[in-house]
Order: structure tokens, then C-alpha cells, then sequence
């Protein structure tokens, strides 16, 4: 191998290092919700009981453990009606049991998560994939999104009129949300992986969630939102890292190539 291929290769592991390198992960637990006291998936959250996550404020419970049913159907209805979706909706790419819940702020829940052992002020890398379906039998097309919090309270969230609002009761938690996904009537959106930074106040925190559908609306299409793999590693690499490994490669050899060529030494 030629020396400049060889740095190349060498700048590119380092390129895809440096992409990888991350703040402290959120060291959550039972991240694939397969740990469980209550009933087996495919259930309501509340019978399944995973451990060490806690139901928070709710209206009207439609929040779920589901897992992978027959091959390109996880959401099929062999369980509560409200697990049917369009599909073929696909199985999480890392595997285990996820969460399927109603983005419609008249049915939704919050569920959340003690975290012990921070460091105030710290920031923590929380990363998850999310999907999104729409229950069969409705129509028009939907958004969904997860709502996110790290604080010493847990998420709330309330209704006015047909519109829904969440909030944080501790003022200094952080709230972040997760890339809007566009579902067509009668379609899905597969799975993505996301990442989010969360900077703690407190040593011991609650990490919530809540489905987030149609803006807030309480119009039912409805909107279903899933929650698979938190902080499982990605299973593909991420666009912006390949990017930057080829730019590093074809930088290389770009300089390469603007190098005078040696002379042959005359006799």
C-alpha cells in the first residue's frame, strides 16, 4: 500500500472517531423493555409493567409494550385492537420489545424513568430510534414526534379546547423534541435513529416521554407513535460520518495528486 493511502485510511479512522466521540451517555436501564413483572407483550403498558419505567399523567391509557409479531407486521392486531397499524410496519432494527402510543393528547400518557448518580450541569447523550403508523381504519395524513425530558419532575401535560400542551413543573428540566415525522393517510414511517443532548439539574432526574402527534390536536386520525432501542447503538452509520470519511479520503488524495512527480535522475 502506498504511503498516502495509508495516511488516508488513517485520517479517515480518525475522521469517524471524532464523529463517534460523544458526551456521557444517559445511563439509563432496560432500555429494550424486556425486562417486565406484568403480563407478556403485546399489552397496555400498565399490564405489562417493565421495570424500572413508571406511568405517569394519562387520559386515555393507550400507551403499549408491543413486540415483533409475523415477519413485516410487528403492529398486527394480536393483541388490544389499538396495536393495529398500516403496514407492513417493520420490527426494530436492534431488536426487543418498544413502546406503540396514541399521539392524540386526548388519549396519550407519560411515562418516565428514575436516572440516579448525575452530575448537575452534565451534559448526557440519550439516543433511541422512532417510528411512526396510523391505526387501521382511519385516515389523513399525520405528524408525530416524542417529547423528551430530564428533570426532577416528570412531564404533564393538558388540553385546551382541541389543542394539547405538555409542560416541565421543575423550571430548570430540559425538553427537547425529536425530528417531526410526516406519515402519510394510511402509511408509515420507518424507523429512525435519533440523538438527543439532555444536560441534568439535579444528581437524580426523571427521563420522560410522551407521543406527540398532529401538533397537539385532538382531532383522532390518529396519529401512533413508536419508541424502540434507547441508547442502542445504530445500526448503520450515520450519513454525516460517511460524509465526512470520504471528504477526509478524497482530501488526501487530492493532495496527493497536486505533489510534483519525482524526476528520473539522469545518467
Amino acid at each position: 500500500m502506498e504511503k498516502w493511502l495509508l495516511k488516508a485510511a488513517v485520517a479517515a479512522g480518525l475522521v469517524f472517531l471524532a464523529c463517534a466521540a460523544q458526551a456521557d451517555v444517559l445511563p439509563a436501564y432496560n432500555l429494550t423493555f424486556s425486562d417486565y413483572t406484568g403480563a407478556a407483550p403485546k399489552n397496555y403498558f400498565s399490564n405489562v409493567q417493565p421495570v424500572g419505567w413508571t406511568l405517569g399523567t394519562t387520559r386515555g391509557n393507550l400507551l403499549f409494550i408491543d413486540s415483533s409479531g409475523p415477519p413485516g407486521c410487528a403492529a398486527c392486531a394480536d393483541g388490544p385492537v389499538y396495536l393495529s397499524v398500516y403496514g407492513p410496519f417493520p420490527a426494530p432494527p436492534v431488536g426487543g420489545n418498544y413502546v406503540e402510543a396514541d399521539g392524540n393528547p386526548d388519549f396519550e400518557s407519560v411515562f418516565f424513568e428514575e436516572i440516579t448518580g448525575l452530575t448537575p450541569g452534565q451534559t448526557y447523550t440519550l439516543s433511541f430510534y422512532q417510528a411512526a403508523g396510523q391505526q387501521q381504519g382511519f385516515t389523513g395524513d399525520t405528524t408525530e414526534q416524542w417529547i423528551v425530558s430530564l428533570g426532577t419532575q416528570a412531564l404533564t401535560d393538558s388540553i385546551n379546547g382541541t389543542n394539547g400542551s405538555y409542560s416541565n413543573p421543575d423550571p430548570l428540566a430540559d425538553i427537547k423534541v425529536t425530528p417531526l415525522m410526516s406519515t402519510p393517510s394510511g402509511g408509515v414511517t420507518p424507523w429512525q435513529y435519533v440523538t438527543l443532548e439532555l444536560t441534568a439539574d439535579a444528581p437524580t432526574q426523571l427521563l420522560s416521554f410522551l407521543a406527540w402527534g398532529d401538533g397537539g390536536s385532538t382531532i383522532n386520525l390518529p396519529p401512533m407513535v413508536f419508541l424502540a432501542g434507547v441508547n442502542q447503538p445504530n445500526v448503520t452509520p450515520e450519513p454525516a460520518s460517511l460524509s465526512l470519511l470520504g471528504i477526509g479520503l478524497l482530501g488526501l488524495a487530492a493532495s496527493r495528486m497536486r505533489r510534483p512527480a519525482r524526476r528520473t535522475p539522469t545518467v
